[in-house]
């Protein structure tokens, strides 16, 4: 059974669509089968796997509102085997105020994702920079949540305010929820505040805190404007080669639950 990991910050900026598409590229570099959900009305993680978001018909949207079997809007990766996209499209902004009189609006996504769980061994759902509707519904159908945190001096804003959204939705919703860890991004090694951030965040969350550390990287920047992950636009530079390692890493934590 597939484990579906949730990137999640309501704060935006930190590296969460970045986290989320190179993540899913470099599970499926490692020949995991991945499903990246792209869970944000800006549908920047559908654009950055190379695909235009303008040209899309049918996305999450659909799912979640009208539902449409998500088996059928499966998108495979022209560049990246092993991985595939459900693609999210602009119409997602209006879904919370469609689906606001639905029973069990909390999990749409859930029900969505459930015919396809078991035919992939990760599913990363790319959520949107808010603790809204469509965020609720992703950190309820996920398993566990990645949370990025930027290097720099407002990194511990809002935070708390997510981490206390994930112990209600594991009070109400999914008590199964657990948090997978914490993600230190955009990191400077020439900045002393950087270090001074990586410093209390490992004081305050200790065994939280992954232990890959993503660094500022131009290829991180750059891949998204070709439509192709870190990994293909330079495979050796230090942004591809640290989301690879985080990829080892979840995959080497998660192991004896995939065997299962």
């Amino acid at each position: 059974m597939g484990k579906i990991i949730a990137v999640a910050n309501q704060k935006g900026g930190v590296g969460k669509t970045t986290t989320a598409i190179n993540l899913a590229a470099s599970l499926a570099a490692l020949e995991y089968r991945t499903l990246l959900v792209d869970a944000d009305p800006q549908a920047n993680a559908t654009s950055g796997l190379g695909f235009d978001p303008a040209s899309i018909t049918t996305s999450i949207y659909e799912c979640m509102v009208e539902d449409v079997k998500i088996q059928d809007i499966v998108l495979n990766s022209p560049n990246v085997e092993f991985l595939d996209l459900i693609p999210s499209h602009i119409d997602l902004v209006g879904a919370e105020v469609e689906m606001i009189n639905v029973p069990n609006r909390e999990e749409k996504m859930r029900e969505a994702l459930a015919p396809i769980k078991d035919v992939y061994d990760f599913i990363i759902i790319d959520c949107s920079p808010s603790l809204g509707l469509i965020t609720v519904n992703s950190l309820t159908a996920a398993d566990s949540v990645v949370i990025p945190v930027q290097c720099e001096y407002f990194a511990l804003e809002g935070l708390g305010k997510l981490l206390n959204t994930i112990k209600i939705i594991q009070s109400r919703l999914n008590p199964e929820l657990s948090i997978e860890g914490i993600l230190l991004t955009m990191y400077d090694v020439r900045l002393r505040l950087s270090n001074q951030v990586v410093e209390e965040v490992k004081t305050h969350f200790q065994q939280m805190v992954f232990d890959t550390i993503i660094p500022r990287n131009v290829k991180l920047s750059e891949s998204p404007s070709f439509g192709i992950p870190a990994i293909l636009h330079d495979a050796e530079s230090k942004g591809a080669m640290s989301y690879l390692n985080l990829a080892r890493e979840i995959a080497e934590k998660n192991s004896v639950a995939l065997a299962k």
